[in-house]
């Protein structure tokens, strides 16, 4: 931020700063990070604040996705509440506990027969690519599709098949969902919701789960919320409702680049 940037900063807030110019939402990869993601796109959306494009990475390629699709988020939100295990648990052999052809349906009730360049703003989405061993930005063709492969997560869902190519979650090379807003326009803002990791597998410290720290952007961490899992659903409740709360009041808040609450 320049000095004048930083003495405008003291008294306006964070919602007033994304009004004033088109902003970019990225929303970040984090299991079943999706009840957060949703309850701050709600917290937006009450404000008025729609952005102009939207990138995502697994549970935030989902949310992002449905979003763009046309689905209200207050809509959202309430299917969220609604979801049980069962309508997306279907164990078979393979790589990956799940088939996903239960998630891929629901994924496609959602997003109906929504296409990329029917979304009501542009999105892309991460995913990793298998044999090349990199992340693709996937932003073309059919939308629930690219969804299924960007939340594949390994081990609990199998990869996807898209376009000849094998890929798994958008999480594994690209946690902050950010790959698809990497052309930046000139005087753009990016909003970025960034989970933190609660996977005991993940160690302290670990480089993919740092912030990035990138021109134009202001990162919202919202701290302390539940981990959910598909034998903890219940959670998300909990973790939409504190996600919401958090957004309302960072969007209440002075700007800063990084806004913890």
């Amino acid at each position: 931020m320049t000095a004048a940037a930083e003495r405008a900063a003291v008294t306006t807030t964070l919602g007033e700063h994304l009004a004033e110019r088109p902003f970019a939402l990225a929303l970040s990869s984090g299991f079943f990070g999706f009840y957060a993601h949703a309850g701050t796109v709600l917290a937006l959306e009450e404000a008025g604040l729609l952005p102009a494009r939207l990138s995502g990475s697994s549970a935030g390629a989902l949310v992002a996705a449905v979003w763009a699709a046309g689905v209200p988020a207050r809509a959202m939100v309430e299917e969220l509440l609604a979801l049980e295990r069962a309508h997306f648990w279907d164990p078979a052999p393979g790589l990956g506990l799940l088939r996903g052809e239960l998630f891929r349906r629901r994924v496609e009730e959602l997003v109906s027969s929504a296409r990329f360049d029917t979304c009501r703003v542009p999105i892309a989405m991460s995913a990793f690519d298998i044999a090349a061993r990199r992340t693709v930005v996937l932003d073309s063709g059919d939308l629930a599709s690219a969804v299924c492969a960007s939340c594949a997560f390994p081990g609990l869902l199998q990869p996807v098949r898209r376009d000849g190519r094998l890929l798994y979650d958008g999480g594994i090379a690209d946690r902050p969902g950010l790959a698809g807003l990497a052309a930046q326009p000139a005087g753009e803002l990016t909003l970025h919701h960034h989970l933190a990791s609660r996977s005991p597998w993940r160690r302290p410290g670990s480089p993919s789960l740092a912030i990035p720290v990138r021109a134009a952007t202001i990162s919202l961490r919202i701290a302390g919320l539940p981990r959910v899992h598909p034998f903890r659903l219940a959670a998300g409740r909990a973790a939409l409702h504190a996600a919401h709360r958090a957004t309302r009041r960072a969007l209440s808040a002075p700007v800063a680049r990084l806004v913890d609450v």
